[in-house]
Protein backbone atom coordinates (compact mmCIF):
# COMPACT_ATOMS: atom_id res chain seq x y z
CA UNK A 1 0.00 0.00 0.00
CA UNK A 2 2.50 2.46 1.24
CA UNK A 3 5.11 1.54 -1.63
CA UNK A 4 2.24 2.58 -4.61
CA UNK A 5 3.19 4.89 -7.35
CA UNK A 6 -0.24 7.67 -6.53
CA UNK A 7 1.55 8.07 -2.91
CA UNK A 8 4.75 10.54 -3.98
CA UNK A 9 2.82 13.85 -3.59
CA UNK A 10 1.81 13.44 0.31
CA UNK A 11 3.73 15.32 2.82
CA UNK A 12 6.56 13.58 4.96
CA UNK A 13 5.35 13.69 8.45
CA UNK A 14 9.02 15.56 8.64
CA UNK A 15 8.08 18.07 6.35
CA UNK A 16 5.21 19.48 7.92
CA UNK A 17 5.50 23.56 8.81
CA UNK A 18 8.95 23.48 7.33
CA UNK A 19 8.53 24.77 4.04
CA UNK A 20 9.95 28.16 3.46
CA UNK A 21 7.19 31.17 2.16
CA UNK A 22 9.08 30.92 -0.87
CA UNK A 23 7.86 27.75 -1.77
CA UNK A 24 4.40 27.35 0.11
CA UNK A 25 2.40 24.86 -1.10
CA UNK A 26 -1.29 25.73 -2.06
CA UNK A 27 -3.96 24.44 0.64
CA UNK A 28 -5.12 21.96 -0.73
CA UNK A 29 -4.16 18.11 0.08
CA UNK A 30 -3.21 15.96 -2.83
CA UNK A 31 -6.04 12.87 -3.81
CA UNK A 32 -4.69 9.63 -2.59
CA UNK A 33 -6.56 7.68 -5.65
CA UNK A 34 -5.05 9.55 -8.31
CA UNK A 35 -2.49 12.39 -7.02
CA UNK A 36 -4.03 15.24 -8.47
CA UNK A 37 -4.88 18.30 -6.17
CA UNK A 38 -8.02 18.38 -3.62
CA UNK A 39 -9.50 20.31 -0.95
CA UNK A 40 -9.21 17.28 1.62
CA UNK A 41 -6.06 17.62 4.10
CA UNK A 42 -3.86 14.89 3.38
CA UNK A 43 -4.43 11.92 5.42
CA UNK A 44 -2.03 11.53 9.00
CA UNK A 45 0.95 8.73 8.14
CA UNK A 46 0.47 5.54 10.16
CA UNK A 47 3.07 5.23 13.42
CA UNK A 48 4.90 2.21 13.00
CA UNK A 49 6.65 0.72 15.88
CA UNK A 50 10.58 0.65 15.77
CA UNK A 51 12.74 -0.58 18.13
CA UNK A 52 15.49 1.83 18.63
CA UNK A 53 19.36 1.11 16.46
CA UNK A 54 20.63 -0.77 19.14
CA UNK A 55 18.75 -3.30 19.73
CA UNK A 56 19.09 -6.85 19.13
CA UNK A 57 17.19 -9.81 19.78
CA UNK A 58 18.65 -12.21 22.23
CA UNK A 59 18.44 -15.22 20.46
CA UNK A 60 20.51 -16.94 18.36
CA UNK A 61 21.30 -14.32 15.68
CA UNK A 62 21.79 -12.09 18.21
CA UNK A 63 25.62 -11.68 17.91
CA UNK A 64 26.25 -7.95 16.70
CA UNK A 65 29.12 -7.65 14.51
CA UNK A 66 30.85 -4.72 17.03
CA UNK A 67 32.87 -7.11 19.90
CA UNK A 68 32.71 -3.80 22.04
CA UNK A 69 28.96 -3.65 22.00
CA UNK A 70 27.29 -5.56 25.27
CA UNK A 71 25.42 -7.41 22.81
CA UNK A 72 28.85 -9.42 22.27
CA UNK A 73 28.20 -10.59 25.67
CA UNK A 74 26.69 -13.96 23.95
CA UNK A 75 30.52 -14.64 23.03
CA UNK A 76 31.91 -14.25 26.72
CA UNK A 77 32.00 -16.89 28.73
CA UNK A 78 29.18 -17.94 31.68
CA UNK A 79 30.61 -16.78 34.61
CA UNK A 80 31.58 -19.66 37.37
CA UNK A 81 30.90 -20.54 40.97
CA UNK A 82 33.50 -19.36 43.53
CA UNK A 83 33.93 -20.40 46.76
CA UNK A 84 33.86 -17.00 48.64
CA UNK A 85 37.15 -17.25 50.52
CA UNK A 86 36.57 -16.50 54.54
CA UNK A 87 38.59 -13.31 55.26
CA UNK A 88 41.31 -14.31 57.94
CA UNK A 89 42.07 -12.02 61.29
CA UNK A 90 44.05 -9.71 61.80
CA UNK A 91 41.18 -7.28 60.85
CA UNK A 92 41.69 -4.00 59.72
CA UNK A 93 37.89 -2.52 59.46
CA UNK A 94 37.28 0.87 57.94
CA UNK A 95 35.14 2.81 56.43
CA UNK A 96 34.49 1.62 52.41
CA UNK A 97 34.98 4.24 50.17
CA UNK A 98 33.53 4.78 46.01
CA UNK A 99 36.84 3.83 44.06
CA UNK A 100 35.26 3.00 40.49
CA UNK A 101 35.22 6.37 38.42
CA UNK A 102 35.97 4.87 34.49
CA UNK A 103 36.32 1.72 32.59
CA UNK A 104 39.38 0.94 33.59
CA UNK A 105 38.55 0.81 37.38
CA UNK A 106 35.60 -0.98 35.83
CA UNK A 107 38.12 -3.70 34.16
CA UNK A 108 40.50 -3.41 37.22
CA UNK A 109 37.42 -4.63 39.22
CA UNK A 110 36.84 -7.53 37.48
CA UNK A 111 40.34 -8.89 36.75
CA UNK A 112 40.71 -8.71 40.69
CA UNK A 113 39.80 -11.62 43.13
CA UNK A 114 37.46 -8.93 44.63
CA UNK A 115 35.43 -8.92 41.63
CA UNK A 116 35.58 -12.35 40.22
CA UNK A 117 34.56 -13.26 43.66
CA UNK A 118 31.82 -11.22 43.93
CA UNK A 119 30.21 -12.51 40.94
CA UNK A 120 31.37 -15.64 41.45
CA UNK A 121 29.35 -15.54 44.66
CA UNK A 122 26.09 -14.37 42.55
CA UNK A 123 26.82 -17.83 40.43
CA UNK A 124 26.78 -19.78 43.74
CA UNK A 125 23.29 -18.32 45.11
CA UNK A 126 22.10 -19.02 41.45
CA UNK A 127 23.61 -22.71 41.64
CA UNK A 128 22.03 -23.65 45.38
CA UNK A 129 18.41 -23.13 43.99
CA UNK A 130 19.04 -25.24 41.03
CA UNK A 131 16.20 -27.03 40.03
CA UNK A 132 14.44 -25.90 43.86
CA UNK A 133 10.80 -24.67 44.54
CA UNK A 134 10.93 -21.47 46.70
CA UNK A 135 8.68 -23.95 49.60
CA UNK A 136 11.32 -26.84 49.40
CA UNK A 137 12.92 -27.53 53.02
CA UNK A 138 16.19 -25.67 53.50
CA UNK A 139 19.16 -25.37 56.40
CA UNK A 140 17.78 -22.28 58.22
CA UNK A 141 20.50 -21.31 60.17
CA UNK A 142 20.26 -18.53 63.52
CA UNK A 143 22.12 -16.26 61.20
CA UNK A 144 19.76 -16.70 58.08
CA UNK A 145 16.77 -16.00 60.79
CA UNK A 146 18.57 -13.26 61.91
CA UNK A 147 18.60 -11.31 58.61
CA UNK A 148 14.71 -12.54 58.00
CA UNK A 149 13.97 -10.81 61.17
CA UNK A 150 15.93 -7.84 60.44
CA UNK A 151 14.49 -7.66 56.71
CA UNK A 152 10.76 -7.87 58.79
CA UNK A 153 11.71 -5.03 61.05
CA UNK A 154 12.12 -2.83 58.33
CA UNK A 155 8.64 -4.44 56.87
CA UNK A 156 7.06 -3.10 59.88
CA UNK A 157 8.73 0.44 59.42
CA UNK A 158 6.76 0.49 56.40
CA UNK A 159 3.61 -0.37 57.41
CA UNK A 160 3.77 2.29 60.58
CA UNK A 161 4.78 4.81 57.74
CA UNK A 162 1.83 5.27 55.22
CA UNK A 163 2.27 7.58 51.93
CA UNK A 164 1.70 11.24 52.28
CA UNK A 165 -0.74 12.92 49.84
CA UNK A 166 0.68 14.48 47.16
CA UNK A 167 0.11 15.07 43.52
CA UNK A 168 3.29 14.01 42.42
CA UNK A 169 2.95 10.64 40.42
CA UNK A 170 6.62 8.77 41.20
CA UNK A 171 8.69 9.69 44.42
CA UNK A 172 6.10 10.32 47.37
CA UNK A 173 8.28 11.51 50.46
CA UNK A 174 6.82 9.98 52.96
CA UNK A 175 9.60 6.80 51.69
CA UNK A 176 12.37 9.26 53.25
CA UNK A 177 11.00 8.31 57.02
CA UNK A 178 11.13 5.20 56.34
CA UNK A 179 14.87 5.51 54.53
CA UNK A 180 15.62 7.49 58.53
CA UNK A 181 14.04 4.87 60.21
CA UNK A 182 15.79 1.90 58.52
CA UNK A 183 19.46 3.93 58.06
CA UNK A 184 19.17 4.78 62.34
CA UNK A 185 18.58 1.41 63.29
CA UNK A 186 20.80 -0.42 60.40
CA UNK A 187 23.86 -0.72 62.48
CA UNK A 188 21.92 -2.22 65.88
CA UNK A 189 20.21 -4.78 63.59
CA UNK A 190 23.62 -5.88 62.03
CA UNK A 191 24.90 -6.52 65.56
CA UNK A 192 22.40 -8.78 66.66
CA UNK A 193 23.83 -10.96 63.48
CA UNK A 194 27.20 -10.82 64.34
CA UNK A 195 29.79 -12.69 67.00
CA UNK A 196 31.53 -10.26 69.39
CA UNK A 197 34.40 -10.76 67.81
CA UNK A 198 33.06 -9.42 64.44
CA UNK A 199 31.30 -6.50 65.75
CA UNK A 200 33.80 -3.88 64.58
CA UNK A 201 32.82 -5.20 61.00
CA UNK A 202 29.49 -2.83 61.33
CA UNK A 203 31.34 0.15 59.62
CA UNK A 204 31.78 -1.60 56.70
CA UNK A 205 28.42 -3.77 56.87
CA UNK A 206 26.25 -0.60 57.57
CA UNK A 207 27.25 1.20 54.27
CA UNK A 208 26.22 -1.92 52.08
CA UNK A 209 22.99 -2.66 54.26
CA UNK A 210 21.59 1.15 54.04
CA UNK A 211 22.54 1.34 50.34
CA UNK A 212 20.49 -1.53 49.69
CA UNK A 213 17.03 -0.58 49.85
CA UNK A 214 17.53 2.95 46.89
CA UNK A 215 18.35 6.31 47.51
CA UNK A 216 16.52 8.67 49.75
CA UNK A 217 17.27 12.15 47.90
CA UNK A 218 16.09 10.80 44.69
CA UNK A 219 14.09 8.16 46.34
CA UNK A 220 14.57 5.76 43.39
CA UNK A 221 15.95 2.26 43.33
CA UNK A 222 17.57 0.14 40.97
CA UNK A 223 19.90 -2.71 40.27
CA UNK A 224 22.85 -0.87 41.78
CA UNK A 225 20.93 -1.11 45.13
CA UNK A 226 19.75 -4.83 44.88
CA UNK A 227 23.87 -5.52 43.92
CA UNK A 228 24.60 -3.80 47.06
CA UNK A 229 22.43 -5.90 49.33
CA UNK A 230 23.93 -9.03 47.40
CA UNK A 231 27.12 -7.70 48.72
CA UNK A 232 26.26 -7.07 51.90
CA UNK A 233 25.38 -10.70 51.31
CA UNK A 234 28.57 -11.70 49.90
CA UNK A 235 30.51 -9.59 52.99
CA UNK A 236 28.64 -11.83 55.24
CA UNK A 237 29.78 -14.72 53.68
CA UNK A 238 33.30 -13.04 53.66
CA UNK A 239 32.95 -12.93 57.40
CA UNK A 240 32.09 -16.70 57.84
CA UNK A 241 28.40 -15.16 59.44
CA UNK A 242 26.63 -17.53 56.72
CA UNK A 243 28.22 -20.75 54.82
CA UNK A 244 27.72 -22.39 51.79
CA UNK A 245 25.13 -24.53 53.43
CA UNK A 246 22.79 -21.64 53.80
CA UNK A 247 23.02 -20.29 50.34
CA UNK A 248 19.49 -22.06 49.10
CA UNK A 249 17.92 -20.49 52.58
CA UNK A 250 19.50 -17.15 51.07
CA UNK A 251 17.98 -17.09 47.96
CA UNK A 252 14.42 -18.72 49.09
CA UNK A 253 13.90 -17.34 52.26
CA UNK A 254 16.14 -14.11 52.89
CA UNK A 255 16.18 -12.96 48.59
CA UNK A 256 12.32 -13.91 48.67
CA UNK A 257 11.82 -11.59 51.98
CA UNK A 258 13.72 -8.50 50.61
CA UNK A 259 11.93 -8.60 46.75
CA UNK A 260 8.74 -8.39 48.72
CA UNK A 261 10.26 -5.80 50.90
CA UNK A 262 11.05 -3.70 47.86
CA UNK A 263 8.06 -4.61 46.07
CA UNK A 264 6.57 -3.18 48.80
CA UNK A 265 8.41 0.19 48.95
CA UNK A 266 8.02 0.60 45.69
CA UNK A 267 4.22 0.07 45.02
CA UNK A 268 3.64 2.16 48.82
CA UNK A 269 6.18 5.21 47.98
CA UNK A 270 5.78 5.38 44.06
CA UNK A 271 10.13 4.91 43.57
CA UNK A 272 11.86 6.01 40.99
CA UNK A 273 13.07 3.01 38.78
CA UNK A 274 17.05 4.23 39.08
CA UNK A 275 18.71 4.35 35.59
CA UNK A 276 15.77 2.52 34.06
CA UNK A 277 16.82 1.53 30.62
CA UNK A 278 13.19 2.08 29.28
CA UNK A 279 11.91 -1.02 27.56
CA UNK A 280 14.99 -2.17 26.35
CA UNK A 281 16.21 -3.37 30.02
CA UNK A 282 14.79 -6.38 31.73
CA UNK A 283 12.76 -4.76 34.66
CA UNK A 284 13.29 -1.32 35.69
CA UNK A 285 14.05 -2.46 39.07
CA UNK A 286 15.80 -6.01 39.08
CA UNK A 287 18.11 -8.40 38.25
CA UNK A 288 18.74 -10.94 40.12
CA UNK A 289 15.63 -12.64 40.85
CA UNK A 290 15.26 -13.49 37.07
CA UNK A 291 19.02 -14.78 37.70
CA UNK A 292 17.94 -17.21 40.08
CA UNK A 293 14.76 -18.29 38.85
CA UNK A 294 16.05 -19.33 35.95
CA UNK A 295 18.22 -21.28 37.84
CA UNK A 296 15.23 -22.65 39.80
CA UNK A 297 13.42 -23.83 36.17
CA UNK A 298 16.71 -25.68 34.73
CA UNK A 299 15.17 -28.95 33.30
CA UNK A 300 11.33 -28.33 34.92
CA UNK A 301 9.84 -31.11 32.99
CA UNK A 302 6.45 -29.03 32.09
CA UNK A 303 7.65 -25.18 31.98
CA UNK A 304 9.88 -23.70 29.26
CA UNK A 305 10.81 -20.15 28.72
CA UNK A 306 7.85 -19.82 26.50
CA UNK A 307 5.60 -20.82 29.17
CA UNK A 308 5.73 -17.29 30.92
CA UNK A 309 3.24 -16.68 28.37
CA UNK A 310 0.58 -18.43 30.27
CA UNK A 311 -1.64 -16.87 32.58
CA UNK A 312 -2.68 -19.93 34.44
CA UNK A 313 0.61 -21.30 34.40
CA UNK A 314 1.77 -17.70 36.01
CA UNK A 315 -0.91 -18.08 38.56
CA UNK A 316 -0.45 -21.28 40.02
CA UNK A 317 3.09 -21.11 40.12
CA UNK A 318 4.71 -17.69 40.87
CA UNK A 319 4.91 -18.38 44.84
CA UNK A 320 7.03 -21.09 43.86
CA UNK A 321 9.30 -19.60 41.22
CA UNK A 322 10.65 -16.00 41.19
CA UNK A 323 11.32 -16.18 37.95
CA UNK A 324 7.30 -16.19 36.94
CA UNK A 325 6.81 -13.79 40.05
CA UNK A 326 9.05 -11.59 38.74
CA UNK A 327 6.69 -11.80 35.27
CA UNK A 328 3.97 -11.71 36.66
CA UNK A 329 4.98 -8.74 38.99
CA UNK A 330 5.75 -7.05 35.52
CA UNK A 331 2.27 -7.59 34.10
CA UNK A 332 0.67 -5.50 37.26
CA UNK A 333 2.15 -2.93 36.80
CA UNK A 334 2.65 -2.04 33.35
CA UNK A 335 -0.41 -2.08 31.21
CA UNK A 336 -0.67 -2.78 27.63
CA UNK A 337 0.98 -5.85 25.07
CA UNK A 338 3.79 -7.48 27.06
CA UNK A 339 5.74 -7.67 23.74
CA UNK A 340 5.83 -4.03 23.35
CA UNK A 341 6.77 -3.01 27.32
CA UNK A 342 9.01 -5.32 28.00
CA UNK A 343 10.61 -6.69 24.55
CA UNK A 344 14.08 -8.21 26.31
CA UNK A 345 11.54 -10.73 28.23
CA UNK A 346 9.68 -11.07 25.39
CA UNK A 347 12.48 -12.36 23.67
CA UNK A 348 14.45 -14.36 26.21
CA UNK A 349 10.79 -16.31 26.25
CA UNK A 350 11.92 -17.78 23.24
CA UNK A 351 15.39 -19.26 24.52
CA UNK A 352 14.80 -23.00 23.85
CA UNK A 353 15.86 -23.74 27.65
CA UNK A 354 16.41 -22.32 30.59
CA UNK A 355 20.00 -23.31 31.12
CA UNK A 356 20.77 -21.24 28.40
CA UNK A 357 18.58 -18.70 29.87
CA UNK A 358 20.54 -18.74 32.80
CA UNK A 359 24.01 -18.41 31.31
CA UNK A 360 22.34 -15.33 29.19
CA UNK A 361 21.59 -13.60 32.02
CA UNK A 362 24.66 -14.41 34.13
CA UNK A 363 26.52 -12.67 31.22
CA UNK A 364 24.39 -9.98 30.56
CA UNK A 365 24.25 -8.77 34.79
CA UNK A 366 27.99 -8.51 34.30
CA UNK A 367 27.46 -6.48 31.03
CA UNK A 368 24.74 -4.42 31.94
CA UNK A 369 25.79 -3.96 35.80
CA UNK A 370 28.83 -4.81 37.10
CA UNK A 371 30.53 -3.35 34.17
CA UNK A 372 28.30 -0.15 34.12
CA UNK A 373 30.37 3.15 35.43
CA UNK A 374 26.68 5.02 36.15
CA UNK A 375 26.04 1.93 38.25
CA UNK A 376 29.45 0.57 39.80
CA UNK A 377 30.66 4.25 40.27
CA UNK A 378 28.48 3.63 43.95
CA UNK A 379 29.96 0.48 44.53
CA UNK A 380 32.23 0.66 48.21
CA UNK A 381 35.45 -0.81 48.90
CA UNK A 382 36.63 -1.52 51.99
CA UNK A 383 38.52 -4.28 53.45
CA UNK A 384 35.76 -7.21 53.19
CA UNK A 385 35.57 -5.94 49.77
CA UNK A 386 39.12 -4.97 48.85
CA UNK A 387 40.27 -2.22 46.05
CA UNK A 388 43.27 -4.07 44.82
Amino acid sequence: MEDSPHHHHHHHPDDTHQHSPSSASPTTGTCCKCGGPTTFAPPMPTPTFTPPPTYRPIRAPAIPPDPNSTRAIILSPVPQAQKVPILPPPYDFHTPTKRIHSPDDIRRFHDSFSGKNFLGFVVALSESIRGRKISDQCHESPATLAVLSILETLTLFADETPPVPQSARYGNVAYRTWHEKMSNSAESLILKLLPENLQPATVELVPYFTDSFGNASRIDYGTGHETNFAAWLYCLARLGVVGEEDYPALVARVFVKYLELMRKLQLLYSLEPAGSHGVWGLDDYHFLPFIFGSSQLIDHKYMKPKSIHNEDILENFSKEYLYLACIAFVKKVKKGVFAEHSPMLDDISGVPNWNKVNGGLLKMYKAEVLEKVPIMQHFLFGSIIKWE
